[in-house]
């Protein structure tokens, strides 16, 4: 499936999201087994792509409409 063209607000919580995640990785000093859990991180960024594409299919509905 197709990337979808994401707004200026979801490429800025995406951005966010992966910084969250990078800050915890670097967090994580490995000698635990890298226990760092990062789910509910990349459940998040997840979530944002797929109100993308449902808004993107919506947007689609709309014009088709016209």
């Amino acid at each position: 499936m197709a990337d979808p063209k994401l707004t200026a607000g979801e490429k800025a919580r995406l951005v966010w999201l992966t910084a969250r995640m990078a800050k915890r990785g670097i967090a994580d000093d490995r000698q635990s087994g890298g226990r760092i859990h990062q789910g509910d991180l990349q459940r998040k960024f997840d979530r944002v792509l797929e109100d993308a594409r449902k808004r993107e299919e919506r947007d689609a509905k709309k014009r088709d409409r016209k």
